[in-house]
Order: C-alpha cells, then structure tokens, then sequence
C-alpha cells in the first residue's frame, strides 16, 4: 500500500508542476491584440493557433490527472487501519508537581494565610 501512495504522490506532485507551468506559458485573451500588430506569434513553432489548442487540450488533461489522483490520495488516506484502542492510551502521563516545603509555610510548617484572595480561589 506505501508503493502505491508513493506512485500516486509522484504523479500528483508531477501534475501540479505540470499545470502550473503551462498555464503559465499559455497566452491570455488580450494576446491576440498584439499578434495583429507583428508581435511574431504567427511564427511560433506551433503556429498562429496550434499552439493555443496544443497547450489548452494538454493543461486540461494534466489538470483532468490532478483531479484523479486528489481523490485517489484521499481514498488511500481514508482508508489507513484503524488503531484500536483510545486516543489518549499512548498520552505521555506526567507526575504531579510537588511544591517546597517553604513556599506555602511558615517556620512552624503550617500553612501562612497570605489575605482574602487566597481564599477565594478553589481547589
């Protein structure tokens, strides 16, 4: 199951990278406006419009790959064993804290009353 999720995280990582970089290279809307005027797109090595349908039909297939292994990846993470057991039965537990003998007492060791807001907070 690790090779399997391995191979479709590669392939996912690989289509992200691939969108991302022919999205980038694709020409917007207002890139036909200076084609007219001898921006030299015509002389493309696809061509005036080749490239335009070359780079929409491959973005949309990379992107159609992303979408398919997004869910792949999903179903694999959903589908991981089960632990049994708590979620708290492998919690660290901790020992309580003990405080000094001399940061509550006095010398006789019982306990100093240090005012009324003490005694306002419970315990």
């Amino acid at each position: 199951m690790e090779y399997l999720f391995s191979t479709v995280l590669l392939v996912h990582i690989l289509a992200a990278i691939g969108v991302i970089g022919l999205v980038l290279v694709q020409h917007g809307k207002g890139a036909d406006m200076g084609a007219a005027f001898g921006s030299g797109a015509s002389g493309s090595l696809f061509g005036a419009t080749g490239s335009a349908n070359f780079l929409s039909r491959t973005t949309s297939v990379l992107a159609a790959v992303f979408f398919v292994t997004s869910l792949s990846l999903a179903y694999i993470a959903s589908n991981k064993p089960k632990t049994s057991g708590s979620v708290m039965q492998d919690a660290v537990t901790s020992q309580p804290v003990s405080t000094p003998a001399a940061a509550g007492a006095d010398k006789s060791g019982s306990p100093v009353d240090s005012g009324s807001k003490t005694k306002d907070i419970p315990k």
